[in-house]
């Protein structure tokens, strides 16, 4: 039966990576997997982290499983940092929170529930989104639609687009959007934009379903979940995916979590029973260290306070890099206008340039992106900011 099988083609991202790896360019440079690098080029453990994993490995004293929805004490920490422990989200217990592996795994339990008790039920995601969204849910058995999201000739949110394309969603479907740092683009809706999508979801009866990986990455762990809570309110439902790979380093821990906040305490309940068997049929119940880690640190004051510290090290360096590089362009006699790109929030942007440019810095620069133009600015440093520069000014160079 296996001998007829043929070769998949590697994975659009990750791929990248491997390629990346045996390349012998003394110069290469990695700006396709979504891993944040400091300014040395490395992927770092938190100190809270090793702290708060210090503390767990001294006292533990068993390896017994999870139960099936994770720990209690990890969901509560997770609702507290998405919601504010006193939202009455968290007070009126209408949230059940289950421990997932990565953010991944808390969008295809999103997607095995939703198959599985809504089966008519499409999702709708953005026009560009993170290119392992369509192939979640299609493999969850989902049926997946677009909304329009990016306008390329100003490199910007196209919003009345989108506000129009939600307004002709039906009730009952789901739209998938993206809390923060919206994953190609780096472009997110205003505090007010958001007010209006939660209304358009309110009038029209579709549930949000929030991707919620790199919070604390954009402009602060407050402002970054304004579009969350703008959906929060009183009755609503809603659904939310969280990671910690970006915001904790713990990348290849997979921690991550799935929030449904319903419309009262009792639907709530049947909301934990009904994904519970989801779970069990799929990964049957969580790992437990990361989640452990991440509890830790939410838990304790010092630990706290230290990790929050770490992130905005993290959002500084990232926001810096932006500016450095539309700086260091203009500086290499390139003409076109990148501003936009300091403009931009988290790990990502759209850099504009075209898949025939793409390839061309690959194969002659070793330098590696996505054939979309996106590129991770978490891999920009200081050391390979000129070489990265001047490559670029040479491919948009005419011929």
């Amino acid at each position: 039966m296996f001998e007829t099988l043929e070769v998949a083609p590697a994975d659009p991202i990750l791929g990248l990576t491997a390629a990346y790896n045996q390349d012998t360019n003394p110069d290469r440079i990695n700006l396709g997997v979504g891993v944040y690098k400091d300014g040395d080029g490395n992927t770092p453990v938190f100190n809270s982290v090793q702290r708060a994993e210090a503390r767990i490995l001294d006292r533990q004293n068993t390896k017994d499983y999870l139960p099936i929805s994770g720990a209690p004490e990890y969901a509560a920490a997770v609702q507290a940092l998405l919601f504010g422990p006193e939202h009455e989200v968290v007070t009126g217990k209408r949230a059940a929170t289950f421990h997932a592996p990565g953010g991944t795994g808390g969008l295809r339990v999103a997607g095995d529930f939703v198959h599985k008790l809504f089966p008519q039920a499409r999702i709708c995601l953005s026009e560009p989104t993170w290119a392992n969204h369509p192939n979640i849910y299609k493999h969850a058995g989902v049926a997946v639609e677009t909304y329009p999201y990016f306008r390329k000739e100003t490199n910007d949110l196209d919003f009345a687009a989108m506000r129009d394309a939600l307004n002709s969603v039906p009730e009952g479907d789901i739209v998938l959007l993206h809390g923060c740092c919206h994953n190609p683009t780096g472009i997110d809706p205003t505090p007010e934009q958001w007010a209006q999508i939660a209304e358009v979801a309110g009038a029209r009866g579709w549930i949000p379903l929030v991707d919620f990986a790199y919070h604390g990455l954009g402009d602060g762990l407050e402002q970054d979940r304004r579009g969350l809570l703008a959906f929060c309110r009183t009755g609503a439902e809603l659904m939310v995916s969280s990671s910690f790979s970006k915001n904790f380093g713990l990348y290849n821990e997979r921690v991550g979590a799935l929030t449904l906040v319903a419309s009262s305490p009792e639907a709530a309940g049947a909301l934990m029973s009904q994904v519970m068997i989801c779970i069990r049929a799929n990964y049957s119940n969580p790992p437990a260290h990361g989640a452990a880690i991440v509890t830790e640190v939410l838990n304790d004051s010092g630990l706290r306070q230290q990790w929050e510290g770490e992130v905005t090290e993290m959002r500084n360096r990232i926001n810096s890099m932006r500016a450095l590089f539309v700086d260091t362009l203009e500086r290499k006699g390139v003409r076109r206008d990148f501003s936009f790109i300091a403009r931009q929030r988290g790990m990502f942007s759209f850099s504009g340039l075209t898949g025939q440019q793409v390839d061309a810095l690959r194969e002659e620069n070793a330098i590696y992106m996505v054939g979309s133009g996106r590129i991770n600015v978490a891999g920009i440093t200081e050391a390979n900011i000129d070489y990265l520069c001047e490559s670029i000014a040479a491919v948009l160079r005419p011929s």
